[in-house]
């Protein structure tokens, strides 16, 4: 079917995932810097109410984004592990299943969505008169693009079962930039909803035209074996269904505080957590592009070798905390100072602690994606939306509690005791699904320990001289044990080889 299929091995290589993470990073990255500039010029042209009706129309596409029912992940899994096997008959089988499953899913979210646009509009929404022929407009041509929206999951997954996220970001980055560029070639002809929503549709249907193309150009014997099968449903679904318990659990545990906050204290004081939450949330980026390109490496290994997957899941930790220590540790140090300097000393006074509390509370959730990613991968995604389930009481409970007695602050420190709390679970269970995961476990513990600690420690009060110098002598610490100790020799000497590349091809570009 394809020559990728010749060579599964290749699928796990260290020098591909960490390209394809990088990639991840840039992919995300690029159209959000279109964004800063787009968005402003958008509002200025189509005006706030406007504008807000065409923000609520792209979170309802997300949202009935879970109407893929978990299939999306499902899809990666058992493409992934299909390919390692070198079984063709199953990639193909697997992919058609979960693409007719999810588009038929979508023709149902949009009569969902269809059907309930009037009651949006006029009562959930209660839109101004003057826009609600436009908004009536929007949603429906929403639901239109709904089923390719969510089918496109599918198209997603196959290339990244086969690591093509060289393709995926080759779609990805000129659609994203479009997403935001394509309202502003719009505006000059026309301000309505119906247009820049119908512009942003477009953009849809040819983002899954162009990765429907390139699924059959990795795999084009596609083609000749189409149709899904009965017999792969039942799995596909099984697996889908404990993904979306999580997929709708998380974000319910990871929004409850602030609305807690506004309810027990004040809506003023949601901005207190809210804006250090955000900055915060950026560091996700890298782990997330990391879990993004092991999770389908991690599915092929499982099939093919064990040993293999261990090794995938220790070095993956260590890549989340070389990556993370530094910027963690400069928010956690410098959080008073940053924040002073960016919105005045008395949103710092409120700001620091909580920004500090979700800097360490990332880098442990961080951490934590491994076995996140892993469970699924080694057919269990029923552990963590389990765990999910189980913790959401006590979590409600202790952000209570801490709200009462500390404050905003006390919510940013229960968020850190429950990631701290999920981050362990996780990895237990990773063992006992894996108990050959053990060693790696054992000396990512105690670095993750250590490098908990000196955080930690970077928060005591100290004069900005003394921060200086914590971190100089911190980060050489870092620079030495991370080569050292963190790094093993094959990954150093691939460091330096890449060095060596880029600065031939500095040479060679000044020339």
């Amino acid at each position: 079917m394809t020559r990728l299929l010749t060579n599964p091995t290749g699928l796990t290589s260290g020098r591909l995932l960490a390209r394809n993470a990088l990639l991840n990073v840039i992919g995300e990255a690029s159209p959000f810097l279109v964004a800063i500039v787009a968005v402003p010029l958008v509002i200025h042209a189509v005006g706030v109410d406007r504008y807000g009706v065409l923000t609520l129309v792209m979170i309802t596409i997300g949202y009935f984004g879970l109407f893929d029912f978990g299939l999306g992940s499902a899809a990666t899994k058992f493409i992934a592990a299909a390919a390692a096997s070198s079984d063709h008959a199953d990639v193909a089988g697997f992919f058609w299943t979960s693409l007719v499953l999810m588009f038929g899913f979508g023709v149902g979210g949009a009569i969902v969505v269809a059907a309930l646009t009037p009651w949006l509009v006029d009562h959930v929404l209660k839109i101004a008169p003057m826009l609600r022929d436009e908004s009536l407009h929007g949603f429906y041509l929403t639901a239109l693009v709904l089923p390719f929206v969510i089918s496109g999951a599918s198209l997603n997954a196959t290339l990244s079962a086969f690591q093509r996220f060289d393709l995926i970001n080759a779609v990805r980055i000129p659609i994203g930039i479009i997403y935001y560029v394509g309202p502003l070639v719009v505006l000059p002809f026309s301000h309505s909803l119906g247009w820049l929503i119908a512009a942003t549709a477009l953009i849809r249907l040819i983002s899954w035209a162009a990765n429907f193309a390139l699924c059959l150009h990795i795999l084009p014997g596609l083609l000749h074996q189409f149709g899904p099968r009965r017999a792969l449903i039942g799995r596909m679904m099984s697996f889908g269904g404990w993904v979306t318990i999580s997929g709708v659990l998380l974000p319910i545990m990871e929004y409850a505080d602030r609305f807690i906050i506004g309810a027990m204290l004040s809506v003023a004081t949601v901005a207190y957590y809210a804006v250090p939450y955000q900055v915060t949330n950026k560091l996700r980026v890298i782990p997330g592009a990391l879990a993004a390109v092991v999770f389908p490496a991690l599915s092929g290994s499982w099939v093919t070798s064990p040993q293999r997957a261990a090794i995938l899941f220790e070095r993956a930790t260590r890549y989340v905390i070389l990556a993370l220590f530094p910027p963690v540790l400069l928010i956690v140090t410098l959080a008073p100072e940053a924040l002073t300097l960016w919105l005045g000393p008395s949103f710092a006074v409120q700001s620091a602690s909580v920004m500090r509390w979700l800097a360490l509370a990332v880098f442990v959730n961080s951490l934590g994606l491994t076995p996140f990613v892993l469970l699924p991968a080694a057919h269990r995604p029923d552990l963590a939306a389990k765990l999910n389930l189980a913790e959401i009481p006590g979590f409600l409970l202790l952000l209570w509690w801490m709200l009462t007695r500390y404050g905003v602050a006390g919510a940013a420190a229960a968020y850190f005791v429950r990631l701290c709390a999920d981050t362990i679970v996780l990895f237990v269970m990773a063992l006992r699904v894996s108990p050959g995961l053990a060693p790696g476990v054992i000396r990512i513990a105690i670095i993750a320990c250590v490098a908990v600690l000196v955080l930690i420690a970077g928060s005591a009060p100290m004069s900005l001289a003394t921060k200086g110098a914590f971190l100089t002598t911190t980060l050489g610490l870092y620079a030495l044990l991370g080569w050292t100790v963190l790094l093993e020799p094959q990954e150093r000497e691939f460091v330096w080889g890449s060095l060596r590349i880029a600065r031939v091809g500095v040479a060679g570009s000044s020339e």
